[in-house]
Formats: C-alpha cells, structure tokens, sequence
C-alpha cells in the first residue's frame, strides 16, 4: 500500500468521525501540501526512520512557523502510528527520529501602561461589544471562547463564568454560519471565578443584552470572531499601541497574574492547561521576570 492511499484511510476512518471538523480540514491541508508531495509515493514496506527523519529537515528548512512545523509532524507521526498499530509495518516509522528543536518565543502581552490606555478607552466609549476586550483581559479567554460564551454560562450571582465550549466562522448554504463546538482539549472545560468590578459591568451589560450571547453582533449568532479581531486591531491602531492579536489579551491577563502573586497551578487551571507545565514553558520570561523582582525584594536590607 502507498503511504498517500493510507493516509486518506487515515484522515476519513481515523480522523473524521473522531475529531472536529476543524481539525480533520486541518490535518488533511497539511497532508496534502506537505507530506504526500514528499513521502505520498513510497510504499509503506519502504518506507523507514531515516526517510523520516529528511523529512522532517527538509520542512523545518522552509521558514515556516514553528507551530506549522510541529501540525505537520504531528500529522505524519499520528498516521504512522496508527498505521503500526494495525500491522502494516512492522514498527513505527518514527521511533528512531528526533523532532526539530522548536524555539521557545516569549508571549505577546500589553505592558501595563498599554493596557490601562485600553481600558480607558473601553469605558470611554461606552460600546457593550468592546466589553468583550475587558473581559478577556481579566479571566483570559480565547477569542473562541469569549464568543461562544451565552447568559447561560454566567451566573452572576456567584460571580463566575463556566467555559464549555468555544467557536468559528464558517461559511455553508450560502452565508455565515456560526460554529459552536467544544473547546479546545477536555481541561479547557473550566469555571472562572470573575473580579467583582468586571461582576458589576457584566450586570448592566445584561440589562441591556440583545441576544444569548455575552458579546452580541450583527447577526443572532453574535459577533463573528474575524470581525471582532478586526475591532480589536482597529482599537489597537487608535490608541498607538503596536498591532498585536487578541491572543495577547490572554498573555496579559497570564502576566499580570504571575506579577500578582498567583502560583501556576492556578494559573493553569484558570487558562485550562491540563499540565502547568505548558503555563511554566509559556510563561518562562514572565516567571522570571516576577522572580527578579521578588530576589530584589529580598535583598532590600543588603548595606
């Protein structure tokens, strides 16, 4: 059997009915522009380690991002594996390659005048849907979550957020449609408890609700998650601050955390790692930068 034969057996009996569509459409983007050009042609009886292996080194050549390099792989040593565990080879294929080393890049956070210029603006301009910026950046929600998250999952009088499930765009039958579906891993099912200012905003923005959605927008699905990442570039622009993603609202909401004090464990449980591990490895320089100030503290009574 070609390897290309079996990764289409792969992807639609393995892949499909086991995963989100998202990431089915994903893994199979990845297959067919990255491994079966390079590895679709050789039969899996042929196939071995040290093929592998000038693979991986001829991606991670390519100046892709790291996370690209680390989905590709990720998608060929997923297919080999499973294709060892049926027997069609008679071990698995990766077993003696070594992955590219992955550069450890420092999260991308507002600073803290950065983000009290943001906040002032927010309440400036007194928008409910620039609530949602504010809100991420004191319990640091992914964008899919924030847009998914409904009155439902709010309960106001204990002051907590549940965060079940997450979204995206997509487009079928012709138009928008608004994707709900779980959240990213079964850890990032959680319940954030809510600082009692953003409890008071929260109240009157559901007086005023328009909808299920916490974040409303034009349509009944709520704000897109394109067009709310536009809004926030476009805020990001007026005030002078340099263009980052809305993912920098959860790097922030993880800096300021660490500068207050919160051990990682809780940390991660807040921003639903399932080890805090990766919170320790995203959250190095942060960490460290905490640490210094806390070794300085110590050291204050030094002649």
């Amino acid at each position: 059997m070609l390897y290309r034969e079996w990764m289409e057996e792969w992807l639609e009996l393995y892949v499909k009915p086991c995963s989100k569509q998202r990431t089915y459409v994903k893994y199979r983007k990845n297959a067919q522009k990255y491994i079966l050009p390079a590895l679709g042609d050789w039969d899996l009886a042929d196939l071995s380690p040290l093929k592998i292996q000038k693979f991986y080194a001829s991606i991670s050549g390519l100046g892709l991002a790291d996370n690209t390099v680390y989905g590709i792989i990720s998608v060929l040593r997923l297919s080999l594996k499973r294709c060892a565990l049926l027997r069609f080879t008679g071990a698995e294929l990766d077993g003696g390659t070594l992955r590219p080393k992955m550069k450890c890049s420092k999260a991308d956070c507002l600073n803290k005048r950065e983000q009290e210029k943001l906040e002032r603006y927010i309440f400036e301009q007194k928008k409910p849907k620039l609530f949602g910026i504010l809100l991420s950046l004191y319990t640091g929600l992914r964008i899919g979550e924030l847009l998914a998250l409904t009155w439902e999952d709010v309960d106001l009088a204990r002051g907590t957020v549940a965060v079940t499930k997450s979204c995206h765009d997509s487009w079928g039958g012709g138009g928008y449609v608004k994707v709900i579906e779980d959240t990213k891993t079964r850890s990032s099912e959680r319940v954030i408890p809510l600082p009692k200012k953003i409890i008071g905003y929260m109240k009157e923005l559901k007086r005023n609700a328009e909808g299920e959605f916490v974040i409303s927008g034009r349509t009944r699905y709520g704000a897109e998650v394109r067009t709310y990442q536009r809004t926030f570039g476009v805020v990001l622009k007026k005030l002078g601050i340099e263009h980052k993603g809305f993912h920098a609202l959860r790097h922030t909401f993880a800096t300021r955390a660490i500068e207050v004090g919160m051990d990682v464990k809780t940390l991660a449980e807040l921003l639903g790692h399932r080890n805090p591990m990766i919170t320790l490895r995203v959250y190095t320089h942060s960490l460290m930068e905490h640490k210094n100030a806390l070794m300085n503290k110590l050291a204050r009574s030094l002649p």
